[in-house]
């Protein structure tokens, strides 16, 4: 079985004696994961501050001893609650299925390049990466999380990016789109302005993924323009695996509601969660993790509050990164896993 895990320090030490705490945290970890078979899948790295991080965390144990080669994805998307670097953990004792393809550019590649472009770039790179397996971005891309600096500025060039990539290779509204989170998020790259992780599956059919779309809650994205799916819920043997997109609240004719409350917006989006699991056979007690997006760090606690009380045993990070709509003062995704 998949496991996922949460790890964060929220001590008041300085980054590096934070980061030494979760390099003791992760050790005990793997430790007893192995003892349960499991093994690390991927990894994804929370940090307040990257470019000032990023070097120390790659030289750290945490990634020359305990990671090693697997695969690891690093953002800049603050941890709320004090932390300086929290991550998020997949381990499992089943046959690897899925791939994180984490890719990123540098100054010296994008030139002075927009959103746009630099959107393409990273799909070029993915989709030569896929030809070299002889893959396809249609049938083997299951999820993607799309972060964006500045995103009330550089967002528009992204979705019209992705938009023109998607029907050049076949996916459109009569075919589908992908899972995907569109957030704010920095890299290292001082001029970089988009970052992309995609998850890949090999050994997966058409007939193997169902999307999910909850039309009493949500309208179709592309009725505003962008291209994605609400989620997705892929079967695999013995159960099935659910990607539930960046989340928000929103109701089915596409309109932002609960303009102001964040409480009700959480609620809200909480809700269409749940009518898209719903739509795949499955409840909110499958869900694994959370990962919350909030616009404003101020609503922090506020956020936390409601978690505590609605879903306090699921495993959550609260992040600081800017939800694609002024107006949605928080976003989260997961994954749900459920027995077939």
């Amino acid at each position: 079985m998949d496991q996922y895990n949460i790890i964060t320090d929220n001590s008041h030490g300085l980054f590096e004696e934070r980061l030494d705490n979760v390099c003791h945290q992760v050790k005990d970890y793997l430790s007893e994961e192995q003892r349960s078979q499991r093994t690390p899948r991927y990894v994804k790295v929370f940090l307040s501050d990257i470019s000032n991080q990023a070097a120390l965390l790659r030289q750290s144990p945490l990634m020359t001893e305990l990671i090693g080669s697997t695969p690891c994805t690093l953002i800049q998307q603050s941890p709320l609650g004090g932390a300086k670097i929290g991550l998020l953990l997949k381990t499992s004792d089943e046959p690897d299925v899925f791939t994180l393809h984490s890719l990123r550019l540098t100054d010296d590649e994008i030139s002075n390049f927009g959103s746009y472009v630099q959107t393409v770039m990273l799909f070029d790179k993915y989709l030569a990466l896929l030809k070299a397996e002889g893959l396809n971005m249609k049938d083997h891309c299951v999820r993607t999380w799309i972060y964006v600096r500045d995103i009330d500025t550089n967002y528009d060039g992204v979705v019209k990016a992705r938009n023109d990539i998607f029907r050049q290779h076949g996916l459109t509204v009569d075919t589908h789109f992908i899972a995907s989170t569109g957030i704010g998020g920095r890299t290292e790259g001082k001029n970089v302005c988009v970052a992309i992780d995609f998850l890949t599956a090999r050994n997966i059919k058409p007939e193997d993924k169902l999307y999910l779309k909850a039309l009493d809650h949500l309208n179709p994205t592309h009725e505003y323009g962008v291209a994605f799916e609400r989620g997705v819920r892929i079967s695999l043997p013995g159960k099935y695996q659910y990607f539930i997109s960046g989340t928000a609240s929103i109701n089915h004719r596409g309109e932002v509601i609960n303009v102001g409350n964040v409480t009700k917006q959480t609620a809200r989006l909480l809700e269409n969660i749940s009518a898209l699991l719903a739509d795949g056979g499955a409840t909110m007690a499958d869900v694994k993790y959370f990962i919350i997006y909030l616009r404003d760090i101020a609503d922090a606690n506020a956020v936390e509050a409601y978690m505590d009380n609605a879903y306090p045993a699921v495993p959550r990070i609260i992040t600081y990164a800017k939800v694609c709509r002024p107006a949605w003062l928080v976003e989260m995704e997961c994954i749900a896993e459920r027995a077939r």
